[in-house]
């Protein structure tokens, strides 16, 4: 089959899947009635049920801040966190898109609002949108480099809910995470154009072998994360000087990974986030959760106490393990014949970092950077990879 008429079906495979998604979201109301009811509701709708963003992260990711220039190369990603939701959902108060999202939830996993009318349970959306580029390890060769990691670019948008669950009997809560991404790989993901801009700003060779990258495909991603911990109280930190842990498990299943992971992370410092930790860029990662002090916003007396947030500062370290079945950087494209290597199944991941937070002009900013440390991904890989990641989050 020639190029063109291989790109001329991907881009028509697009269009109907944007064709699709579309006429799903207009008969969405029609079709996923489940006992919901539409006519007027929105009418009714209190401030707190519906959609408004609290927050956002910028995160950024390269390589560069590890004296390298291949394998993940560069990752950035935007964020808008909305405000937190306590008790159950009234569904038709949500935008389309939203509720199109919550009711894939729903069919696919019953069980994640089944305990939705408890008070001590809250949950928020995170909406995302972000690239990555991943390349070889010589910039100058033109031609297809056999045996190293394809040229390969991905654009995404993405959604997820977060659900932060305390049980008043129990010294541990739980923050579960679903999350859909959308996106398209290949030269649509327009990684060579954003490459040969930055490496043009920095003074950097430009890589000449972007002709051989991964052609254009949709790409799908569902992913679900659940983060354990021991509960810290009602307010937004966990006051003076204490360490922590966060455990998580990971499942993600689509053409852009899927895999099973599992990880910690240990975190020591003042004035800890009462959160659940910080993350290189990966599903769930972005998990500003519902703030305790929402969940437990009707308390009086003091308990409240560490209810606003306060300046602070923490040293963290995480490990992680992820089985791998399928990885579009290092297995190709699932539409047509491409450049692939040998995945290696097993990858461990290490990264070591600081954060620190404080309230600035009544705004919360909270800057988070770190080393991250990964196994060879693939048998034609040489040393092991490593890369730099630093975000910026904002309390709007």
């Amino acid at each position: 089959m020639q190029p063109a008429h291989v790109h001329a079906r991907v881009v028509r495979w697009i269009g109907q899947g944007v064709g699709a998604l579309t006429l799903s979201l207009h008969l969405v109301p029609g079709v996923a009635q489940t006992g919901f009811e539409e006519s007027n509701a929105i009418s009714r709708c209190k401030s707190d049920q519906m959609i408004k963003f609290r927050g956002g992260t910028a995160r950024l990711e390269n390589d560069l801040f590890a004296n390298t220039d291949q394998n993940y190369t560069n990752g950035v990603v935007f964020t808008a966190v909305s405000q937190d939701m306590v008790g159950k959902i009234d569904p038709t108060c949500l935008p389309a898109p939203v509720r199109l999202h919550a009711e894939l939830i729903r069919f696919l996993n019953p069980g994640f609002w089944a305990d939705a009318e408890n008070p001590a349970h809250a949950q928020n959306v995170v909406v995302k949108f972000g690239q990555s580029m991943f390349t070889p390890n010589d910039p100058a060769r033109t031609d297809l480099v056999q045996g190293d990691r394809p040229y390969a670019g991905l654009l995404f948008v993405g959604m997820s809910w977060n659900r932060r669950k305390h049980d008043p009997q129990s010294n541990s809560e739980i923050l579960d995470t679903r999350e859909v991404t959308l996106g398209v790989i290949g030269p649509l993901a327009l990684a060579e154009q954003t490459q040969n801009l930055v490496h043009d700003v920095i003074g950097a060779d430009r890589f000449q072998g972007w002709g051989n990258q991964l052609q254009n495909a949709p790409a799908l991603q569902l992913a679900m994360d659940r983060k354990f911990r021991s509960y810290g109280g009602a307010g937004a930190i966990q006051p003076g000087f204490s360490a922590d842990s966060i455990r998580t498990v990971g499942l993600q299943l689509g053409n852009i990974e899927t895999s099973a992971s599992m990880g910690i992370e240990g975190r020591i410092g003042w004035n800890l986030p009462n959160d659940f930790g910080t993350y290189p860029i990966r599903p769930g990662a972005e998990n500003r959760p519902p703030s305790a002090a929402s969940i437990h916003g009707n308390a009086g007396n003091g308990a409240l106490a560490a209810a606003r947030p306060r300046a602070g500062v923490h040293l963290f370290g995480t490990l992680e393990t992820k089985f791998v079945a399928h990885d579009f950087s290092l297995d190709g494209s699932l539409f047509q014949s491409s450049h692939l290597v040998t995945r290696r199944p097993w990858v461990a991941q290490a990264a070591i970092g600081f954060s620190a937070q404080s309230p600035v002009a009544g705004h919360g900013v909270k800057l988070a950077v770190m080393r991250v440390y990964r196994t060879r991904e693939f048998e034609e890989q040489g040393p092991s990879h490593a890369y730099g990641s630093i975000a910026l989050s904002v309390e709007f």
